[in-house]
């Protein structure tokens, strides 16, 4: 053999033998949890922890790189610059099979979803309990699932990863009991709302859409669905533009009265369909599209559980006389069961077609809650509580259903709330505690209107001529409410702009503008910031435009002028007495 082809015969097999000793593959990190040990090899091979992984994350790996230590098999990668180890069992080259987790457990209450498109439910997955994982949607950058589907009952269906945890001790922990608990197990349960301490207070993250930013300051007027207001939306634009209005909330659902011929009423109450109107949905189309061309953050406004169309329709899904059966009438009105998640269903899907339909920022729910002034007759009806729910229970339930599914079209979500939720010390007939809703919602929407407070409400006599006493006292109660929970939301408040209520007191004040800013006032110093809502539920023009003063003002920058006066009033008189 010549020397030369005995020389290329050794760089061959050099070369050979370097391409196996180096041979790699992609995989992926994959675990039963979000992330992997990464190891480095020690004296003897034993492997020492140096670092983790994100489940999901690309590698290269060195399959003739194993290192074998009490019968479990480590394969070189590459991380950075350097060479560490991890389990060959967490990787795959399949990333589809990162996710290896055969069952989770659940830590918060939540809705299962068997349809994602249309938002059906199926089950509720219940604290404490293990559910096996036959599936899963998304990773999420962090290793974590964004949503397991799960076997509920004789079905499957969706939860999100964020209510799972991976042993029953974290899920039958609760959140913070020394701090939380200790508050709520206290609150008494009067009225038969539920006790506070059922409800869930994990920590919730609250959205913030880059593409849908909510103002610091929403100062907003109200709109119902009269063609006489939406129909003459450019002339409450004009109006807004003279003041700091830079909000509008329309109705798009209230009871009996359906803005537009929704696709959703026609799939599940085809009385509110007929009655929708034939040309609103142009007109609605028009005046959201003009509002946001002019840069106005826009509302839409849906009552929930007051709808006597949806019980005709669905009267199976209504408060019910135990004597005959039927659907209950009360306040005027048949109601939906709150416990019944078809009802829930309608709602939401209502609410994301209004979005998908209009581009709205936000849905403001009203009438979350279970009918008032019921304690006499509680015996004589059928809630239809399927889930064993309290009622604040149930309530806090579909206001986390509708934050998900409605988050997921980047929308914002806000809550109406009665004026009496932020009292201490007991829970609400109907459902409503401040706390539980203010844990998971964007927005908290208090209706503290003066002429609905008792005599002598925060020692105030006559509360309804009172609106900046009154509303101080009531946002100072809220602020307290606030501060018993560990996510809360933004407190936005419906501010009473029609004249005092005769039957409350026929010689009652004009609430014109200097008194609708006085209520703002009494709210901005209580430390209620983040915007108003005006509560005239005929709309006017007209009134508006007579109240047009209390819309021209900045009141955060108003109300930190006022604290720096105080401030700098208490510094001189400390100065003086020193």
């Amino acid at each position: 053999m010549k020397k030369s082809s005995y020389v290329l015969i050794c760089c061959v097999t050099v070369v050979l033998f370097s391409c196996q000793k180096q041979e790699k593959e992609l995989r992926y990190i994959a675990a039963a949890g979000p992330n992997v040990v990464v190891y480095e090899m020690g004296e003897d091979n034993v492997p020492v922890a140096v670092d983790v992984m994100t489940r999901g994350e690309e590698v290269v790996v060195f399959p003739g790189e194993r290192v074998k230590y009490e019968k479990q098999k480590y394969v070189q990668t590459n991380i950075g610059r350097g060479q560490f180890y991890v389990l060959e069992d967490n990787t795959v080259s399949d990333r589809r099979e990162c996710v290896k987790e055969e069952a989770v457990w659940v830590r918060t209450p939540a809705s299962v979803i068997d349809d994602t498109l249309a938002s059906h439910i199926c089950g509720l997955a219940e604290k404490g309990k293990q559910y096996e994982v036959v599936g899963y949607d998304n990773l999420l950058t962090n290793g974590k699932v964004r949503r397991y589907r799960i076997v509920c009952g004789k079905d499957t269906g969706w939860l999100y990863g964020k209510y799972t945890v991976f042993s029953e001790e974290e899920a039958r922990e609760r959140y913070m009991a020394e701090k939380y608990d200790s508050i709520h197990i206290n609150v008494r349960n009067t009225f038969g709302g539920g006790e506070a301490i059922g409800c869930d207070y994990y920590p919730v993250e609250k959205p913030d859409f880059t593409d849908n930013k909510m103002p610091g300051q929403v100062y907003s007027l109200y709109l119902n669905i009269s063609p006489a207001v939406v129909g003459k939306i450019d002339s409450f634009i004009d109006l807004a533009k003279q003041t700091k209005i830079n909000t509008f909330v329309l109705d798009m659902k209230d009871n009996e009265c359906p803005a537009f011929k929704a696709e959703t009423f026609e799939r599940y109450s085809p009385t509110n369909f007929k009655w929708g109107g034939k040309n609103k949905e142009k007109m609605y189309e028009y005046a959201v599209r003009r509002l946001r061309e002019e840069g106005f953050y826009v509302i839409g406004r849906i009552t929930c559980f007051k709808d006597s169309y949806f019980v005709k329709d669905n009267p199976d899904c209504a408060i019910t006389d135990r004597a005959t059966g039927e659907p209950f009438f009360h306040n005027k009105a048949y109601w939906p069961s709150a416990y019944d998640r078809r009802v829930w269903q309608f709602n939401v899907e209502l609410a994301k077609e209004c979005i998908r339909k209009f581009s709205l920022n936000e849905i403001n729910f009203d009438y979350v809650r279970f009918p008032d002034k019921m304690q006499s007759v509680e015996g004589e009806i059928n809630y239809h509580n399927r889930y064993n729910e309290s009622k604040v229970q149930a309530i806090q339930r579909f206001v986390q259903y509708a934050c998900d599914e409605l988050h997921a079209l980047g929308a914002y979500v806000s809550i109406d709330v009665f004026g009496e939720t932020t009292n201490k010390g007991y829970t609400t007939p109907y459902g409503q505690y401040w706390p539980a809703l203010s844990n998971v919602a964007d927005v908290m929407c208090g209706m503290p209107y003066p002429d609905h407070f008792a005599q002598g409400y925060g020692g105030i006599r006559n509360p309804w001529n009172n609106p900046y006493k009154t509303l101080h006292v009531w946002g100072k109660n809220a602020q307290a409410r606030q501060q018993e929970c560990p996510t809360p939301a933004k407190v936005r408040t419906w501010v009473q702009a029609y004249h005092v209520m005769r039957y409350v007191d026929p010689n009652g004040i004009d609430y014109n503008g200097y008194n609708i800013a006085q209520e703002i006032r009494g709210l901005y110093d209580a430390g209620c910031q983040d915007g108003y809502i005006t509560w005239l539920s005929n709309s006017s023009l007209q009134k508006y435009i007579e109240k047009k003063s209390a819309f021209e003002i900045d009141y955060l920058a108003e109300s930190k002028q006022r604290q720096d006066s105080i401030w700098q009033s208490q510094e001189n008189t400390v100065s003086l007495q020193e």
